[in-house]
């Protein structure tokens, strides 16, 4: 792990003392079921892996409850992870970064359209923010080539800068590992008594319900059948693992004799609208 860097010529976030809370909208965030999901977390433990972070919802429920939570989280998106190591290490630059945007759609598809490899971290972070808030339905989703191709959202106003949230973040990641690892690894560290949470992408419902092109690969059926490898051996460690996913008969058949529970989620990512609304996931649990 490598130490957490001063951001540049301000200490400011330490002397902010909001709430963190997540910075991007994400698909099938964890924001709306925070309340539900205090009655599973195990009562004590010693660290916190989340190697599905996406927006990042329950890491920063934790964080706000469990004043300096010793965690690792990661993402197999390395855009997201730049994202989250910029703002902890530099939230200045970044900050600096997004007053440049606007929510316009021709700067939208200008900015679309940049290939982020040629830009700075910095950049890099802000242009995920801007189009995280500007983009249809907050959407991440990716071609085969890696590019960014979701539609301009359309917003009224939406709040591109929020430095008291930005502050609130990196504060809350200065002591946090950020990796970008593949599932496997990212928890390959946790111990007896570490607290593990997966938010992997879902096994689809049915064949039409299947949300892709989260990273240029895909995870698909082979992937579930290796997580619950992982969640079996973490059972062993004597980790306390817990995990969200469908609720359809093969995911609950892979964790046949693991504690499953039923809740409901809200729906929202259909060009349909008829189509969102209340829905059934499972909370699987070694405890």
């Amino acid at each position: 792990m490598q130490p957490a860097r001063r951001a540049k010529g301000t200490n400011v976030r330490h002397l902010v003392t909001a709430k963190a809370t997540p910075f991007l909208k994400w698909a099938g965030g964890k924001s709306q079921l925070l309340a539900t999901f205090d009655k599973f977390y195990p009562k004590n433990f010693n660290r916190y892996f989340e190697p599905f972070l996406g927006g990042g919802a329950v890491f920063f429920s934790l964080a706000a409850r469990y004043e300096g939570l010793r965690a690792t989280i990661s993402d197999c998106n390395d855009e997201l992870i730049n994202c989250y190591t910029m703002i902890r290490d530099q939230p200045d630059e970044v900050l600096e970064e997004l007053r440049e945007h606007r929510n316009d759609i021709h700067h939208f598809y200008k900015i679309r359209a940049q290939n982020a490899d040629q830009l700075d971290d910095a950049e890099r972070a802000a242009r995920m923010i801007f189009l995280n808030k500007t983009c249809f339905n907050g959407l991440y989703r990716v071609n085969r080539k890696g590019q960014f191709n979701v539609p301009f959202g359309r917003y009224k106003n939406p709040k591109l800068v929020d430095s008291q949230n930005i502050y609130a973040v990196s504060r809350v990641l200065a002591n946090t590992q950020i990796i970008c690892q593949p599932f496997e690894k990212a928890v390959a560290k946790a111990r007896q008594n570490d607290f593990v949470y997966f938010d992997p992408p879902y096994h689809p419902l049915n064949s039409t319900s299947n949300f892709t092109s989260y990273t240029k690969g895909s995870f698909n059926y082979a992937d579930q059948e290796r997580l619950a490898q992982v969640f079996k051996s973490l059972s062993q460690k004597g980790c306390y693992v817990m995990q969200s996913n469908s609720d359809i008969p093969v995911i609950r058949e892979l964790y046949s004799g693991f504690r499953i529970e039923t809740v409901q989620a809200n729906r929202a990512i259909n060009c349909n609208g008829d189509k969102r609304g209340r829905i059934n996931e499972l909370i699987i649990l070694n405890y």
